[in-house]
């Protein structure tokens, strides 16, 4: 009897100790890992279930043990919304704390580049923006302008070739500020001012049925919207300049703006002479009637609305104030268009 006593008592002590020893070893594997070392970097791939990722830390040395993450994860009901991307964590972080970076999504941030074209740039002007970026040459870009080659947009927007532009992609590199990954290349940075302008579009409401209802292509609306933003600073004015556009062209009168000759010269001037005026080129409004080939830098999304949707009125002229206001006088005859120019130089300071 004694002897059986004995027995049992043995038989417990063991369930015992193996008890205790096994939860100590659960124990164990949960604590994290000795801090040691710089951050470990690891990345989740799309797809990628919370098992794999549990054996992916362990792998990188970062938990002790996958298989008591795993349980925690299923003890917590954790482990369905982790993010896919790229991580850092150190030895020594906690479950909850890698749980919760996870969940949030905390990846390591790439490096990036942040560049603005501002309206009314030029396609020569937006590849020394984008060279000066990238630390490329201006040409780099510029190839990519005229061809458009290999950029899915081009093809999405329509944009023509040939026609006597000089620059493909002229009008079409939406002016914004953006931020790219450094690693982005040129063709992806084109890519995206492209972009920005199929979303800025899709941002008017029926915009292409607009365009249906005036007859016009887009390529003609932005080559509009390019005279309004290269003609016009305050936004007010814009629909109305935009409509004396329409005005001119609907009459077969010449447009006679001068920012089209402004566009084939090397520098800006502050007052054209007679001279560049008589300049041989499709781009001249002053010898050729309509449109020029194709716009003659990057419209805003404000100029774009205005091309889209003028503000009808008699004018045919406008000139600018010469009081600092950077505002237009309008008239309806060239007469009153004369009287405006002789009223403006005597507002002038």
């Amino acid at each position: 009897m004694k002897a059986a006593i004995r027995a049992v008592l043995i038989i417990v002590l063991v369930m015992v100790l193996a008890a205790g020893g096994g939860a100590w070893y659960v124990w164990n594997g949960m604590q994290p890992v000795e801090p040691a070392g710089p951050p470990v970097t690891f990345t989740i791939e799309k797809g990628m279930g919370s098992s794999e990722i549990a054996d992916l830390l362990e792998e990188n040395g970062i938990i002790r043990n996958a298989l008591f993450f795993k349980g925690y994860l299923k003890w917590v009901k954790e482990g369905s919304g982790f993010m896919a991307g790229t991580y850092t964590a150190s030895p020594g972080d906690t479950y909850d704390n890698l749980i919760a970076r996870l969940n949030a999504g905390d990846v390591v941030k790439e490096e990036t580049v942040v560049f603005t074209i501002p309206e009314g740039y030029t396609a020569k002007q937006v590849a020394g923006k984008l060279a000066e970026a990238w630390g490329q040459k201006p040409e780099v870009f510029l190839e990519i302008i005229d061809s458009g080659a290999g950029l899915a947009a081009v093809d999405r927007l329509e944009i023509p070739a040939g026609g006597g532009v000089l620059h493909r992609l002229e009008g079409y590199l939406f002016p914004e500020t953006y931020e790219l990954l450094k690693d982005s290349t040129p063709q992806d940075v084109v890519e995206a001012l492209l972009e920005q302008l199929e979303k800025k579009l899709d941002s008017i409401p029926d915009w292409k049925n607009q365009l249906a209802e005036r007859k016009m292509s887009l390529h003609e609306l932005l080559t509009v919207a390019s005279l309004v933003e290269r003609e016009v600073v305050v936004d007010d004015e814009r629909p109305l300049v935009a409509g004396v556009i329409y005005n001119r062209l609907n009459k077969g009168q010449n447009l006679e703006i001068d920012a089209t000759v402004q566009y084939l010269l090397d520098k800006q001037k502050e007052r054209l002479l007679y001279k560049d005026l008589e300049v041989e080129s499709p781009y001249n409004t002053y010898r050729n009637a309509g449109l020029p080939p194709g716009p003659i830098a990057s419209p805003g999304l404000a100029s774009i609305q205005a091309a889209l949707a003028p503000e009808a009125s008699e004018y045919y002229f406008y000139v600018t104030k010469k009081d600092g206001t950077q505002g237009h006088l309008f008239g309806k005859t060239y007469e009153e268009h004369l009287a405006n120019i002789k009223k403006s130089e005597q507002n002038s300071p």
